[in-house]
């Protein structure tokens, strides 16, 4: 039997990093927020490398110190950097060296216990949170009225009805509202796919630093990419990125994994010894886009709206900043404000994205694959290129985000003629 459930201020669907953040950030404020998250915490997750920007908003969000505080018991591995490979080169990036003023260093997350510890935080801010809950429909008020959701309870598989003056979509992966509600738009990415696992391993390789994360190119293909994410536990994230034209020969996440693998001797001994301890996964098809961001009474969050591209570890980083800035809107809104959704949230949040578009699209066609191991790189330049990586791509002092594509033409060309 359908029930009449109680009305809230905001109601976010989806408890990863984007929904506790902003659920804490309304707790803050007073307001009666409810998270509706159709998982059971603790639950998998890619996306384990942090950026140091991240610190920013985690601490806006208040966040930030119960993650420092439980770093160390929760195996979280300290970054301060990216290492990069590729057919005998080798070259890495100190965060801590970048333009950009902010945090240098962050880390490396198993996102079970990461996003888990992050939305009971929002609970303990006051934050309403229902696991186990999945939204069928959604009905917007087009006069100002509430938002009426349609839920069902995947445990007893009962249907409930809510409404609030404000909904926030930080499902990720999931994209509930942009499928309920038509805003689905091709990615203009090519259809990538990407095979990973957990393994246990040493990482005792003499020019290995498990302080940063390992990207490696493929030695024949450069479109091809490999993730190595060391945690604290003697554990490590291993991933292999490429089109799925890449992959066509192989059969199942397994041999889509190791087969590219075993093409790289340096990954190999990097990884010595190891043993599988998360079984071998795949997902295809992940980049996505979105007609809008925001509409009468709603905005969507981090992956929700926009993912690109795992390749500099740019999702979460979205995601919290997404946050970070749709707050603020929203309680201004509750308090009868008139906000400018497409120039306060759409315009500048997109900005960054378009930022990471760049470099990730850089990446494939190597030109910035070109810049990043150019062996005589002169300082200034590799220091924003370092804010880049290190996630402060909203920085607009830094001539590589201001005009992120004139700049890193220029600066491939001079690389190139080199």
């Amino acid at each position: 039997m359908s029930q009449v459930q109680p009305h809230y201020d905001v109601i976010i669907i989806g408890a990863g990093p984007s929904g506790a953040a902003a659920a804490s950030l309304l707790a803050q404020a007073n307001k009666n927020v409810l998270v509706l998250e159709r998982q059971h915490f603790p639950r998998f997750s890619i996306g384990e490398s942090l950026l140091p920007q991240c610190m920013m908003y985690l601490e806006e969000a208040g966040l930030r110190e119960v993650v420092e505080a439980n770093a160390q018991e929760l195996g979280f591995q300290f970054k301060d950097g990216a290492a990069f490979y590729r057919d005998g080169e080798h070259t890495l990036f100190d965060f801590t060296a970048k333009s950009s003023n902010g945090p240098g260093t962050t880390y490396q997350v198993k996102r079970e216990k990461f996003d888990q510890l992050l939305i009971e935080q929002a609970r303990n801010y006051g934050a309403e949170v229902r696991h186990g809950m999945q939204v069928e429909q959604v009905t917007l008020a087009n006069d100002g009225g509430p938002t009426s959701l349609s839920v069902r309870n995947l445990e007893d598989d009962s249907e409930q009805q809510l409404s609030c003056d404000f909904l926030l979509d930080a499902s990720g992966f999931g994209r509930v509202l942009p499928r309920l509600l038509d805003l689905e738009y091709p990615s203009d990415f090519p259809v990538r796919q990407a095979a990973f696992c957990h393994v246990k391993t040493d990482l005792a390789h003499p020019k290995f630093d498990r302080n940063k994360i390992l990207i490696t190119v493929h030695p024949t293909n450069p479109e091809i990419w490999f993730w190595l994410i060391p945690f604290a536990d003697g554990t490590a994230s291993l991933g292999v990125v490429g089109s799925e034209r890449f992959f066509t020969d192989d059969n199942g996440a397994a041999a889509a994994l190791w087969n590219k693998v075993n093409d790289e001797p340096y990954l190999l001994a990097v990884l010595g010894d190891y043993q599988v301890i998360r079984d071998e996964q795949l997902i295809t098809g992940y980049s996505a886009n979105v007609k809008q961001l925001h509409g009468d009474g709603f905005a969507l969050l981090g992956n929700a709206g926009e993912f690109l591209d795992p390749v500099f570890s740019s999702g979460v980083t979205i995601a919290l900043k997404s946050a970070v800035m749709a707050v603020p809107l929203v309680l201004r809104e509750l308090q009868g404000e008139t906000v400018d959704w497409q120039n306060e949230y759409s315009v500048p949040l997109r900005k960054g994205i378009d930022t990471f578009r760049t470099y990730v699209k850089g990446w494939y066609d190597c030109s910035f694959q070109d810049v990043i191991f150019y062996p005589h790189q002169q300082e200034t330049i590799k220091q924003m290129i370092c804010s880049i990586l290190a996630g402060y791509a909203w920085d607009l002092t830094n001539p590589f985000v201001r005009e992120s594509e004139r700049r890193l033409r220029v600066v491939t060309e001079l690389c190139q003629e080199s």
